[in-house]
């Protein structure tokens, strides 16, 4: 794992010997930006968007302790170098991931950076988790979407996941639901092709709108069509092969 890092300290020596240091005994760090004072540390880390800092704590002007409350929230990881020991407490009152004593020794150097990498690695499980949910929360959403169909003498409120199929009649549509009930809707088929592709419908055919869900198989024999699970057979028209085979393998 690769981690973007800024460095700041008031001494470009110090900085040129942590890249150094960096550079032959943690390659994995690729260093993005440096800083000589707090208020320009401040906005390189804003500009870079680093996921580790390497900072200073005494400096003239603000110390490092002033830029970090100057930027009140941040999302990187910090490493505290300073010549005193005194600032120890301060830097875990802090949350710093470690705390290193100039001269910076190699070994614990080492082993600051590999807690870096640990940390982050944990945080992108944690965020590909989180987005997982989310995921999967919105299709729960989308499980629970309604549409309003205008029957003859009321409008009725169904959920897409109770539509099985829907066949075009000339300028009618029929809905046919799990429950075995057909809706007849005065409406034609694409208007709802619009509608329904974004909750798991595809269009096989000219007159034949199908919830995947409900596919058991495609039977290629007999001019092809769609098997669905109660038995029913829907037509494929050719032009729509390309499109349904990618349709299919998507949900695969």
């Amino acid at each position: 794992m690769t981690v973007s890092a800024v460095i700041i300290d008031d001494e470009r020596k110090n900085v040129d010997n942590v890249r150094a240091l960096l550079s032959t005994y943690c390659p994995q760090v690729n260093i993005v930006g440096t800083a000589f004072d707090a208020p320009t540390g401040k906005q390189v880390i804003l500009q870079m968007q680093p996921q580790l800092v390497f900072l200073d704590i005494q400096m003239p002007g603000e110390s490092g302790f002033d830029m970090l409350r100057a930027l009140n929230r941040y999302n990187f990881e910090v490493i505290f170098i300073t010549a005193y020991d005194e600032y120890g407490i301060q830097a875990v009152k802090f949350a710093a991931l470690d705390y290193l004593l100039k001269p910076v020794n190699i070994a614990e150097l080492q082993l600051a950076v590999e807690k870096v990498i640990t940390r982050l690695q944990v945080k992108n499980q944690e965020l590909q988790l989180e987005n997982l949910v989310k995921i999967l929360q919105q299709q729960h959403h989308k499980e629970e979407h309604r549409i309003a169909l205008p029957v003859l003498k009321e409008t009725r409120f169904v959920y897409t996941r109770e539509i099985i199929r829907c066949e075009s009649s000339n300028n009618y549509s029929r809905f046919f639901l799990t429950d075995g009930e057909v809706l007849l809707v005065s409406r034609p088929i694409f208007e709802y092709e619009e509608i329904l592709k974004d909750y798991g419908f595809v269009r096989c055919h000219q007159s034949h709108l199908v919830n995947k869900k409900f596919i058991k198989s495609w039977v290629k024999d007999n001019g092809q069509f769609l098997l669905l699970q109660n038995g029913t057979q829907v037509p494929i028209s050719r032009n729509k092969k390309d499109m349904l085979t990618r349709e299919l393998r998507s949900d695969s």
